[in-house]
């Protein structure tokens, strides 16, 4: 391999990390650097290689500086078995049941299995509300009944920098996830991201009470506040389990009939 053809490639490495994360990978091992020294190794590398992808990453480097926002990482999927026939294919707000394996990416260590550990059942969850890693939510949107998909996915999606259990910081994780069944959700996510108007994952009262003002318009009744602030009054008593002035994700799975 010649020297520019190493420089390239240990650029590309550079490269992809000031993009997607502040994780670094050398063979088998992962560290992490701080985001600052980053920056001055992808301008420093982006100015040693003269190439078009030395401007990719000069401009990565620069869009870092000036505060704009990086792109997410990206789960990889790969479909491993798809039935003949799709019924009906997961959204945000579905409940699935699934049966799945996960293995570390970096030795191929598996960590947990839901055929072999446990009691042997498979999984039951609600896509789209992080009741599972960000990486299941993002990696199992518009998947058949049946079909059985691989998903690779980056520390950041999965337990970041801290690990857990078995599971070492800075980890990439492989899953091996078949979806037995899918199950109309308590309530839709679409319905939550309607009220949720800031996009915080939580709901204030202003926000429900704006929802139901919606609510009674559509259905022809006149928008009525002092009516309103009781019902959202009294739902806020029901739903807002910690008490903490907010509906969550979590606690708006349950169903309340104002809703």
């Amino acid at each position: 391999m010649s020297q520019s053809l190493g420089r390239c490639l240990q650029y590309f490495t550079v490269t992809y990390c000031c993009i997607s994360g502040i994780y670094v990978k050398f063979g088998l091992n992962t560290i992490e650097i701080p985001f600052s020294l980053f920056v001055r190794l992808s301008v420093r590398q982006a100015l040693a290689v003269p190439s078009a992808t030395s401007h990719f990453c000069l401009s990565a480097a620069l869009m870092a500086l000036s505060g704009r926002k990086l792109p997410e990482p990206e789960v990889k999927i790969e479909v491993l078995h798809n039935p003949l026939i799709c019924y009906r294919k997961s959204k945000y707000g579905d409940m699935l049941l699934v049966h799945y394996e996960g293995f570390l990416e970096s030795n191929g260590t598996m960590f947990h299995s839901s055929r072999k550990h446990g009691d042997n059942s498979p999984v039951w969850f609600t896509l789209g509300i992080q009741e599972v890693l960000k990486g299941w939510d993002k990696g199992l949107q518009n998947m058949c009944t049946g079909e059985r998909r691989k998903l690779t996915i980056p520390p950041s999606l999965a337990y970041g920098k801290e690990g857990k259990g078995k599971i070492p910081p800075g980890s990439t994780l492989i899953f091996d996830i078949e979806l037995m069944e899918i199950r109309n959700g308590p309530r839709s996510h679409e319905s939550f991201r309607e009220m949720d108007l800031n996009d915080d994952w939580k709901l204030s009262k202003e926000e429900v009470k704006e929802y139901l003002k919606k609510e009674f318009q559509k259905h022809g009744y006149s928008p009525n506040d002092t009516h309103h602030e009781v019902m959202v009054d009294d739902i806020f008593k029901n739903e807002d389990e910690d008490k903490d002035g907010f509906i969550s994700v979590r606690e708006f799975t349950y169903q309340h009939d104002e809703l």
